[in-house]
C-alpha cells in the first residue's frame, strides 16, 4: 500500500488489495469459468512441462465443474466484464471491503479494490460453517498463481487467445471452450505417456 492509502483512515484495517478494475474483471472470469481455467493451465503445461499443471487442468475437466461451475460472463469493449457496483455495494455497506478510485472527477483511471480485516474475518467464518466454500478459495489460489503477478493489461491480451473469447460478439456472453479443452487434455495425457513409455524403453 502506498503512504496516502496507509494515511487513510478507511483503509486502516485493509489486509488486501487487488489493483484495477481491468485485473479483477480478469481474474474473475478464469474463476467463474473452470474451462477457461483448465485450458489456460493446459497452455502453461505445453509451455513448462510441469506434470502437476496437467493433473491439475485434469481434476477439472475430468469431472463436472465446467458445467456446474460456471457462470458466464459479458464480452464488453475490454474483454469479459460484469458489472462490479451492485455486489460491491453491499459489502461496502456492511464495511467489508473499501473501493477507492485514481484520477480526477471527470475522469478516473483506476479503481483499486481493498479486502478489510472485517471481510476476512466473514471469509474465514463461512468457511468454518460452509465448507463448501473451500472451493472458491482454492480456486481463487489457482488462479492466482496462474496469474502469476500480470496486470489486467496482459491478462486481458492473454484471454483474447481464445477464439470463442475473441469472437464473441460485444455484449453477448462468452462461449465454452470445455470440448476442446478435454479433446487438448488427452491429448497430451496420450503424449506424456508415450514419452514416458519411451523413456521406459531406453532406460
Amino acid at each position: 500500500m502506498s503512504d496516502g492509502e496507509r494515511d487513510d483512515p478507511g483503509l486502516a484495517s485493509a489486509v488486501g488489495v487487488v489493483r484495477t478494475q481491468v485485473r479483477l474483471q480478469k481474474l474473475d472470469f478464469w474463476l467463474r469459468n473452470p474451462d477457461y481455467l483448465a485450458d489456460e493451465l493446459l497452455t502453461k503445461y505445453e509451455a513448462t512441462a510441469e506434470a502437476r499443471l496437467l493433473e491439475l487442468a485434469g481434476r477439472i475437466l475430468d469431472s463436472e465443474e465446467p458445467e456446474v461451475r460456471c457462470y458466464p460472463m459479458l464480452r464488453h469493449h475490454f474483454g469479459a466484464y460484469e458489472p462490479l457496483d451492485d455486489a460491491l455495494a453491499v459489502l461496502r455497506s456492511a464495511g467489508l471491503v473499501a473501493r477507492r478510485r485514481r484520477g480526477t472527477v471527470n475522469r478516473v483511471r483506476q479503481h483499486d479494490y481493498f479486502l478489510l480485516a472485517a471481510g476476512r474475518k466473514v471469509a474465514r467464518e463461512a468457511i468454518q460453517e460452509a465448507p463448501a466454500f473451500q472451493y472458491y478459495v482454492d480456486r481463487v489460489q489457482l488462479v492466482l498463481d496462474l496469474a502469476d503477478g500480470r496486470g489486467g493489461n496482459q491478462l486481458k491480451k492473454q484471454q483474447y487467445l481464445q477464439r470463442e473469447y475473441a469472437e464473441a460478439a460485444r455484449g453477448d456472453r462468452i462461449g465454452s471452450v470445455s470440448v476442446r479443452a478435454r479433446a487438448r487434455l488427452e491429448e497430451l495425457r496420450r503424449q506424456a505417456k508415450n514419452g514416458d513409455a519411451g523413456a521406459g524403453d531406453h532406460g
